[in-house]
């Protein structure tokens, strides 16, 4: 079984909303991390302060076909290709420990009903 890792960079106030569509598609745990992004466009001041919009880091470990499922479904809720408010991209994974039994069962389940 092939895997890789889904990473979706995203503005914070669409984290809940990403979680729920990757696990609609098929996703199981994800890992949270919180981030600060620098982009092209100028940062908006305020009394002299600058503000940077937060932005969460999600890191999903699936099944090679289903990580390209939850991109594709990431993608068209969060209306990324219109709006830039987030990335969301693959990275193959070449070797894997720990990954959690049930969740590979999971994975072997789903590969067979699309079967």
């Amino acid at each position: 079984m092939k895997f890789a890792v889904l990473v979706a960079i995203l503005a914070e106030d669409l984290e809940e909303q990403a979680i729920d569509s990757a696990k609609q598609a098929g996703a199981g745990g994800v890992t949270i991390l919180d981030g600060r992004g620098i982009g092209t466009k100028e940062k908006k001041t305020f009394f002299g302060l600058t503000y940077e919009g937060s932005q969460s880091v999600l890191v999903f470990v699936l099944e090679k076909k289903l990580s390209v499922k939850v991109l594709k479904q990431l993608t068209k809720d969060l209306d990324l290709n219109s709006h830039s408010k987030g990335v969301v991209f693959t990275i193959p994974l070449e070797h894997i420990a720990g990954i959690d039994t049930a969740q590979v069962q999971k994975f072997e389940s789903q590969i067979k009903d699309e079967l």
